[in-house]
């Protein structure tokens, strides 16, 4: 099977709806990182550094042997952790110094170089700032879940008890983008999940609500930025 060479271990984080993870790519080819929804807070090199919701794949550095540590939020949870509306940081990876202050960030930045254990720092940095601030309103993860099982635009925003223009300005600021392209990514994701199962992809088309196989690739093309044939090369 192809794969670029990488060193990823992660696990289930303190902090609710959350991932702590690691990766050293160990060959410098660049790696390719699918929207998911989520948002991450990333270390390396004594750096912070804040990745929002992507729309498209985006290509990781590829710098030989740079070691990142990351904590992975799920949809719709790291704005209120943040301070910053998910759609001004689509498509984007910035500085936490731009985000919060210059000398806080780089403070933080310090003790999680200095830490025995940085990716413990680093959760340990999140569950700091989860403890100060207001927890996600709880109708967010019900738009998630909702859009994650294939129901519509509409449907959801019954659930959740919104108009669809306050659900779309909801999931602008929660999310990055509206319902239906989040609802698109959640898709993307679900059936890369079970075509990696081994299931025949025609049948993965099937079960997670597009249309046919050829719709599927269209998908996995315009979000992944490659051939289903080849995304499923990769590890």
């Amino acid at each position: 099977m192809a794969e670029v060479a990488s060193r990823y271990r992660e696990r289930r984080s303190r902090l609710t709806d959350a991932v702590v993870w690691t990766n050293t790519n160990a060959t410098g080819a660049a790696l390719p990182v699918l929207p998911d929804g989520c948002m991450d807070l990333l270390w390396s090199e004594d750096r912070l550094l804040v990745a929002g919701p992507d729309t498209r794949a985006y290509m990781a550095d590829g710098a030989v042997d740079r070691r990142w540590v990351g904590i992975r939020f799920a949809p719709g949870t790291a704005p209120a952790l943040l301070g910053v509306p998910a759609h001004e940081l689509r498509d984007r990876r910035v500085e936490l110094a731009d985000l919060w202050s210059a000398a806080t960030a780089r403070r933080l930045a310090e003790q999680i170089g200095a830490a025995r254990d940085q990716p413990a720092a680093l959760e340990a940095i999140a569950l700091r700032r989860a403890y100060e601030t207001e927890p996600p309103d709880p109708v967010l993860r019900r738009i998630v879940g909702a859009l994650d099982a294939g129901w519509s635009v509409a449907a959801t925003a019954d659930a959740a008890g919104l108009g669809a223009r306050v659900l779309h300005r909801r999931s602008l600021a929660a999310f990055g983008y509206g319902p239906k392209t989040l609802a698109r990514i959640l898709r993307l994701q679900r059936a890369l999940a079970v075509a990696r199962s081994g299931v025949p992809l025609a049948d993965t088309a099937f079960r997670t609500g597009f249309a046919d196989q050829a719709h599927l690739a269209r998908d996995v093309r315009e979000l992944a930025g490659m051939p289903l044939s080849e995304l499923l090369t990769r590890r």
